[in-house]
């Protein structure tokens, strides 16, 4: 394999590329996530002596950073070196995660508004959404509503971050102009590569990549090492539970040893090996390499990326080694929304189970254990239905379509789209009468076109592949509404009802 354009034997600098027009960053983005680590004990930084340390990034061509509104003061520092402008070419990444809620344009303006003062600039070079729960669908509303700041010129590019496939699929549906989508990949975590991948090709979306060194346990210091009891920074505590996913320490010692191997005979770092893997991937426009300002840096290692290129042998022995591991559960960003919780903080559940049910439920008059909710349809008033009534531990949610808010119909032209819209939409549904997903014993498809069968299966495999309903799919005439290519009902029982009358859940 040849080196890229741009890359050169001997670089004294990291390529570059473009991520979207008139915004050119390096391959290697430095990521400030450490920032938050570092102020764990409640002291900033020094913003002052911060922004030295991202200028002395810059100077050596590692120009584009990577933060996010909660990453302690990273945006501040960035502010500091922006403000200076001692540096014109750094290109400042941050990341807007706000928690699930209804996104009307005066809190999406806000959460921008918000990053623009922290970094004192009038244009965010890349704002990256990331959303907790696709059950609640305001994400649509929140990317809709930066697309219009973008035509204000108060963003220059909108990104996602740990979006899985199916919800950039939804998301680029809707028309919005999407430049890149954020997401873990590592000799340890290959999700990224499979259909994530294959429709950022299709769409012309790059993938902006992080973890791709799981921590530093891809490195010289791990090979041999006996498996740590305790680590010391929230970035170790997040890929060891990744480590322990593949299949635990001696599955991470046969990647170590496989990339020792090409390392010797390339003359570079197993971290190099590891890199530059993730590098050559298809779709990945740039891997994101975290700095811990002030205390370590590894600026001349990381250059070295750009002298060498992994060949047939070199990805023949990788595959073998990635045979010794098992791979990570699920899709991109799954460990931020489903068990197994791969984050720092490991289980998150608690912090999902927060969040308020979309729609609130309602006891019908005269029963005792009867409840039911109403989703906003215009319809159900007018034809006297409920999306969704319990009886007792039975929950039974109506036909639903992809239908955002008072009649804005997702997906059109996408019956995969659709279907994966609806299913939330039914989660949703399910969770505010107390159930889950897991609960749910039957489900019923319509089609408009039996062509869709396949994808719109998948679909369905992706949320109830290990819960195994009762499944009935079948093709019809025709679904009322224009561009409605989808039809889904579903059916829970709860294992153990509460029996009170005034609260069911």
């Amino acid at each position: 394999m040849s080196l890229a354009v741009g890359e050169r034997a001997g670089s004294l600098r990291p390529a570059r590329t473009l991520l979207a027009p008139g915004l050119e960053i390096a391959r290697i983005v430095t990521g400030l996530w450490q920032v938050a680590d570092m102020e764990r004990g409640g002291t900033p930084l020094d913003p002052v002596r911060g922004a030295a340390e991202l200028a002395a990034y810059a100077q050596q061509g590692f120009d584009t950073f990577d933060m996010a509104d909660h990453y302690g003061s990273a945006e501040v520092i960035t502010g500091t070196l922006l403000s200076s402008r001692t540096h014109p070419g750094v290109r400042a990444f941050t990341k807007w995660c706000p928690p699930p809620g209804w996104m009307s344009a005066s809190v999406v303006r806000a959460g921008v508004q918000r990053a623009l003062d922290r970094l004192q600039t009038p244009c965010i070079d890349l704002l990256q959404f990331h959303w907790w729960t696709f059950e609640h669908p305001a994400y649509i509303d929140a990317l809709l509503e930066l697309a219009k700041l973008q035509q204000e010129g108060l963003i220059r590019a909108i990104g996602l971050c740990n979006f899985d496939t199916a919800h950039m699929r939804l998301v680029l549906s809707e028309g919005v102009p999407i430049a890149s989508n954020q997401v873990c990949m590592s000799l340890l975590d290959r999700r990224g590569t499979e259909a994530m991948a294959a429709l950022c090709v299709e769409r012309g979306v790059n993938l902006l990549t992080y973890g791709v060194l799981a921590g530093g346990f891809l490195s010289e210091r791990w090979l041999g090492a006996a498996e740590p009891a305790a680590v010391p920074d929230w970035s170790k505590m997040k890929y060891q539970r990744f480590i322990h996913a593949i299949g635990g320490w001696d599955a991470l010692q046969t990647v170590l040893r496989t990339a020792q191997k090409i390392a010797r005979k390339h003359a570079v770092s197993i971290s190099n090996v590891a890199t530059r893997w993730v590098l050559e991937q298809p779709a990945v426009a740039a891997v994101i390499v975290g700095a811990r300002l002030g205390e370590s840096e590894h600026r001349a290692d990381n250059l070295k990326l750009f002298d060498f290129a992994l060949d047939a042998e070199d990805h023949a022995a990788l595959q073998q080694a990635f045979a010794a591991t098992q791979r990570l559960p699920g899709d991109c960003g799954d460990e931020y929304r489903h068990p197994p919780f791969l984050t720092a903080s490991g289980d998150l559940s608690h912090h999902l189970d927060a969040v308020a049910p979309l729609w609130p439920r309602k006891a019908v008059l005269g029963y005792s254990q009867r409840w039911t909710l109403d989703s906003g349809s215009h319809w159900e008033p007018i034809a006297g239905y409920s999306r969704a009534v319990r009886i007792g531990a039975r929950i039974l949610v109506s036909g639903t379509t992809a239908t955002h808010g008072s009649g804005h119909l997702v997906g059109r032209g996408d019956a995969a789209v659709q279907a994966s819209y609806i299913l939330d939409k039914i989660s949703a549904s399910i969770k505010a009468l107390g159930g889950t997903l897991r609960d749910v014993v039957r489900t019923r498809i319509y089609l408009q076109n039996a062509a869709d069968c396949e994808a719109v299966s998948r679909v369905h495999g992706s949320y109830f592949g290990d819960i195994r309903p009762a499944n009935s799919l079948v093709e019809v005439s025709a679904l009322i509404g224009d561009g409605y290519l989808v039809e889904i009902e579903a059916e829970a029982l709860l294992d153990a009802p509460d029996a009170s009358a005034d609260s069911p859940l």
